[in-house]
């Protein structure tokens, strides 16, 4: 059986694409080509399906989450506040999981940022 060999690409409608771009870039570190291209540091990765009902992904318009692995938490929050960003203020510890926060970006999209236990 083939199999996929992992995540090829995620896309997000914009109503302003390169201020959104920017903000993954400047926000986050997303360093990204001309094309999208990005080169992310090896590590898992999760796929999981959730019920249609869960809050978890904040609005229950948004259909999707993206998750991207952190090494720090504490420092990518602090990060993300003194830049603005509307950051949630609980976090989440899991145990042989790891430590979760959720940031929401300039189009309303909520992040969550993992790092691994």
């Amino acid at each position: 059986m083939e199999r996929v060999l992992g995540i090829g690409g995620y896309f997000l409608r914009a109503e302003d694409p390169a201020a959104l771009s920017a903000w993954y870039r400047d926000c986050l570190g997303l360093d990204t080509d001309e094309n999208g291209l990005w080169r992310p540091e090896a590590g898992p990765t999760v796929f999981a399906a959730f019920e249609s009902g869960t809050g978890y992904f904040g609005s229950p318009a948004q259909q999707t989450m993206l998750d991207f692995r952190v090494r720090d938490l504490d420092a990518m929050l602090a990060q993300l506040r003194a830049r603005g960003a509307d950051v949630a203020e609980e976090t989440q510890d899991m145990d042989g999981v790891g430590r979760f926060g959720w940031v929401t970006d300039p189009e309303g999209n909520r992040i969550e940022l993992w790092q691994p236990a």
